[in-house]
């Protein structure tokens, strides 16, 4: 999880309706997030040669007030992943701004952690001689992400909202334990990409910026509720 501080005003266009901005100690944060998906169903279902696979996405961050009180949560600018019939899926079922390119990942991080020496994360996507790339250096075990840090702002978000085609806002709950993380080596963590060309061009000055924070987390088993209309 790479993350950028922002001009608040660069996401005003992108915020589903019923929700507000979230931001950590006054700032406003996007994230570049890659991550593996491992063993996926759906709705229970395991289907053949699409249970394992890589996806990139760019998300930032909203909160909701909800029956039980705020709801924070987070919306996706644009995810890719390397298969058709899971950006397919992910939008029938979502309203997801979903892409197919070819991707690649890296992840060298031994199970029993890494007590002494580093290890390397790295989520590649594109064509060779036009490849984007998210990746960072981790030097230590993974660790309980600590109360009130940034590193929890980023990470526990447990909604999911989306601007559907009516203007209205569908509503998911994503449900996982909370991750540890790996300590990352400072100024490791970088992103290279033809950043206009994948995002649009709003987003060739933010993302070219030197990252304020990474963080590297350990896995775990997700549960990806089905979307609900929110009543505003």
């Amino acid at each position: 999880m790479v993350n950028y501080a922002v001009d608040p005003a660069v996401l005003l266009p992108l915020i589903p309706r019923g929700t507000e901005p979230d931001t950590w100690e006054g700032c406003t944060y996007v994230s570049l997030v890659g991550f593996l998906f491992l063993r996926t169903t759906l709705m229970g279902v395991p289907v053949p040669f699409h249970r394992n696979f890589e996806e990139l996405n760019l998300r930032f961050y909203v909160r909701r007030r909800g029956p039980d009180g705020v709801r924070r949560g987070v919306v996706f600018v644009k995810e890719i992943v390397p298969r058709r019939a899971i950006a397919l899926t992910a939008r029938w079922f979502y309203n997801e701004n979903y892409a197919t390119l070819p991707m690649r990942h890296r992840v060298e991080i031994s199970d029993a952690g890494i007590p002494f020496g580093e290890g390397r994360v790295e989520y590649a996507f594109g064509y060779p001689g036009n490849e984007g790339c998210l990746e960072a250096r981790v030097s230590g075990p993974a660790a309980p992400i600590v109360s009130a840090s940034e590193a929890e702002f980023i990470t526990e978000h447990y909604w999911g909202y989306v601007s559907r085609r009516d203007g209205a806002t569908t509503e998911y709950a994503v449900e996982h334990p909370r991750w540890d993380i790996y300590p990352v080596v400072p100024n490791s963590a970088s992103f290279s990409a033809d950043i206009a060309a994948v995002y649009g061009a709003n987003w060739g000055e933010p993302l070219t910026r030197p990252p304020a924070s990474a963080f590297v987390a350990e896995g775990s088993p997700i549960l990806v509720r089905r979307g609900v209309r929110v009543t505003v």
